[in-house]
């Protein structure tokens, strides 16, 4: 840092620090707003602690995306834009499969695993949901991080190891391409139709002045998986050899190969466990809207990428704040403004944090 502070005109210090100013004074402003409508009485606390509630469960689920993302961007050197379509067909594969169990015996084991393609199968014939049927949604979670993971590490195989030596641009391009491809294949086998998912599960009212706010099983669930997995992959990078390995892939890849680290089994820990959170992350994603479309992951890709930008490129530490980060923007910013503005919000945020700190929340902290 000290080498950059000293390389870094002193203009350009300046302007940053003005920027920082100018974006502090906003923030400022924002929240002695919100203190005045809370004053005022024209904002309830029921419905600020709510938006502020269902940003953090949204931004989980960014959050974990964005460390599948970051680990292989910072391993691999390369934005994989087919990370969203990883996201939407484990989502599709975990709950066939969450039907798949859930149904057996009662439908027909093809009608369940394709969501009931053509109108055959109802959420409300098979009554899924995370108080009613807890085995199943448990299940198709573990199914949708499995079948994230095999993804993944199989196009790694036919698509991206032969040309990893071309460059980023080549990887780039390559993974634009295998998104479309898994998404015309989510169409072919599932239609361009959304499907319902869950039935009505149990929901606690907190009551506050001027409302109460809802927490349901469904959000319990999704703040637990997506906490325990993160904290898996801290534990997993800081005290495993695994983990170390990536670590040092990731400062110098040429040193570690020098070393003795084995690269190519590092590369493919790194895609098995990427595509595992993207997998995580799609069922999650899709049980948190009660609903799923070809389109889930590619909808999500451009927060996600949000997230991982303004944490910091690189970062995993910087993916799970931005993540969160962008979850808690996209639904406070609707004491403002529309809901159909939001996400735009998020990106203007994004935007202000890389003029203030171009490098991200986190810098350049590698992992």
């Amino acid at each position: 840092m000290s080498l950059l502070h000293d390389i870094t005109p002193e203009w350009f210090q300046d302007s940053t620090r003005i920027r920082a100013a100018l974006f502090g004074a906003v923030l400022a402003v924002l929240l002695l707003d919100i203190l005045r409508r809370l004053l005022g009485e024209s904002l309830a606390p029921a419905l600020l602690t709510g938006y502020l509630w269902n940003g953090l469960v949204f931004g989980l689920v960014i959050g974990l995306a964005g460390v599948g993302l970051s680990l292989t961007y910072d391993l691999l050197g390369f934005a994989n834009f087919a990370h969203g379509d990883y996201i939407s067909i484990s989502a599709f594969i975990g709950w066939g499969s969450t039907y798949l169990v859930a149904g057996l015996g009662e439908f027909s084991p093809l009608n369940l695993f394709f969501l009931g393609v053509g109108d055959t199968v109802f959420p409300r014939d098979v009554g899924i949901s995370v108080t009613n049927t807890p085995g199943a949604v448990i299940f198709g979670l573990v199914v949708a991080a499995v079948g994230g993971a095999t993804v993944a590490l199989l196009l790694d195989r036919f698509v991206y190891q032969s040309i990893r030596k071309t460059g980023a641009i080549t990887l780039l391009i390559a993974s634009i391409g295998v998104a479309f491809t898994l998404r015309f294949l989510i169409v072919f086998l599932y239609t361009q139709n959304s499907f319902g998912l869950t039935v009505g599960a149990w929901t606690y009212a907190l009551s506050l002045p001027g409302g109460a706010v809802n927490i349901s099983a469904p959000d319990l669930m999704l703040v637990t998986v997506a906490v325990a997995s993160m904290v898996s992959v801290h534990l997993l990078l800081t005290r495993t050899k695994l983990g170390k390995a990536m670590r040092a892939m990731s400062a110098n890849r040429d040193l570690a190969r020098v070393t003795g680290i084995p690269s190519e089994r590092v590369i493919t820990a790194t895609w098995l466990l990427g595509g595992a959170l993207a997998g995580l992350a799609g069922f999650m994603i899709a049980l948190f809207q009660g609903t799923i479309n070809y389109q889930l992951g590619w909808t999500l890709l451009l927060l996600v990428f949000a997230g991982v930008i303004m944490g910091g490129i690189g970062s995993v530490y910087g993916a799970i704040a931005g993540g969160v980060l962008i979850g808690l923007v996209t639904r406070v910013s609707q004491i403002w403004i529309p809901a159909s503005f939001a996400e735009a919000v998020g990106f203007a945020v994004m935007i202000a944090i890389l003029l203030t700190r171009p490098s991200g929340i986190f810098g350049s902290d590698a992992l």
